[in-house]
């Protein structure tokens, strides 16, 4: 939760220093007062996670979302008050001052959850946390309610006559494929950094142990180590593969839907997981049904990590011809090859877990030799997701004439190959 809603806060701050393009001193200082109560919000979730039935930490992150709020707030103000800090489209627009209110409207919904959230916490606190949860898909609940009025009017709502020519604060809107992937690669890279450090804190011998009790040997105070050094190779091909599929997949986008971006949220949340994932392979005996358990939820934590990478990969066919580039069509080899390389992970996050429950008492070298083979696995993808594209083709497909002037067919490599539109084919 905690993580779902920073990357909202995120999302907003982007939102809003696209209207503000330029700053000064006072912008920099209010900025940075923002980002000082944004960092601490996680502290808040401590709190809230380790004291459940005190409502001191969800007072608190109230507070710091309101006082959020309100300095956002101040920062619209000002930039308004100084229009030449604004971005050059709402500079030359006639209507500053319905973007001024429909920004600060926008801004000010989340302080208001978090107000009524207060409220209830000395009522009902459980709906408190409720509320907060609401407060992740607000943009989500505020696009349907605009698609139920639009029906039941019977007609579109437009909230300005500019809102096809000027850029507004507009929380519909999906960010950029850029901002997307620099988010996305920050979070990969702490999440390896995370492992490292894990390894350097606890499991370093300590020296007077080594002289005591090993006959000052560090080698052989380090082979007792064996089970974490394999766990942190392998926790750190798996990031680093996950990473890599991630950005494969975004190689062939060239815009973001608002939905993509969503699942790319919850993707990156399991990524944020792994850390925890190693630190419970080999924190428990071996043969214990803790060890078990413990490596069942890493294939878990693994599983829907891919799961929504492959989500984001079926989202952007729906709408292909604004999402991905054309030599990436439906049923084109670079698009089975990207979906194989998706579907890996989930696949073998699955056959793991269950291979698991079926030997359980061989639960921990299966794991590890699922993430020590995966890499050898992308090795030879292309090579049999050729062959198999091959013999679909040749049992499926049998060679026909090119029809004249199809603009259906375009040419790859050679071959000709139809480039059918994949919510078409599912229409």
């Amino acid at each position: 939760m905690t993580f779902l809603i920073v990357t909202v806060a995120w999302a907003a701050h982007i939102r809003l220093f696209q209207v503000i393009e330029r700053i000064d001193d006072t912008l920099a200082l209010l900025n940075l007062a923002c980002m000082m109560l944004i960092t601490f919000l996680p502290y808040t979730f401590t709190l809230m996670a380790t004291f459940p039935e005190h409502i001191l930490g969800i007072l608190l992150f109230c507070a710091c979302v309101m006082v959020i709020g309100l300095i956002q707030a101040l920062i619209v103000l000002y930039g308004f008050s100084r229009p030449f800090l604004l971005s050059e489209q709402i500079q030359i627009s006639e209507n500053q001052s319905y973007y001024k209110r429909h920004i600060l409207k926008v801004i000010m919904r989340v302080p208001v959850m978090c107000l009524i959230a207060t409220i209830f916490s000395f009522i009902f606190f459980q709906l408190s946390y409720a509320l907060l949860a609401i407060v992740i898909f607000l943009p989500y609940i505020s696009q349907s309610v605009k698609w139920i009025r639009n029906k039941a009017i019977g007609q579109q709502w437009e909230e300005s006559p500019e809102s096809v020519l000027f850029y507004t604060y507009h929380p519909n809107e999906p960010l950029s494929k850029e901002r997307v992937e620099a988010f996305s690669d920050g979070v990969y890279a702490i999440v390896a950094t995370l492992i490292i450090l894990d390894i350097c804190e606890d499991n370093v011998p300590d020296p007077n142990t080594v002289k005591q009790q090993f006959n000052d040997s560090l080698i052989t105070a380090l082979q007792q180590y064996g089970p974490e050094y394999l766990a942190y190779f392998g926790s750190f091909v798996t990031v680093g593969l996950l990473w890599f599929v991630h950005h494969s997949l975004f190689l062939h986008v060239t815009k973001t839907t608002r939905l993509m971006g969503l699942l790319n949220t919850f993707s990156l949340a399991c990524v944020g997981g792994l850390p925890l994932a190693y630190q419970l392979t080999h924190e428990f005996p071996p043969n214990s049904r803790n060890e078990l358990e413990a490596i069942q939820i890493s294939c878990v934590i693994i599983f829907f990590a891919g799961i929504f990478q492959l989500a984001i990969w079926v989202t952007a066919l729906f709408l292909e011809r604004e999402t991905l580039h054309p030599y990436v069509r439906y049923g084109g080899r670079d698009h089975a090859f990207m979906l194989a390389k998706l579907g890996l992970y989930p696949c073998v996050a699955l056959g793991t877990y269950f291979l698991t429950c079926a030997l359980s008492r061989f639960s921990a070298p299966i794991f590890h030799l699922m993430q020590i083979t995966v890499p050898f696995a992308f090795l030879v993808l292309r090579l049999l997701v050729q062959v198999v594209v091959a013999l679909v083709r040749m049992l499926f497909c049998p060679a026909r004439p090119r029809p004249a002037a199809s603009a259906l067919l375009v040419e790859e490599d050679g071959e000709e190959e139809a480039r059918v539109p994949f919510n078409d084919v599912i229409t």
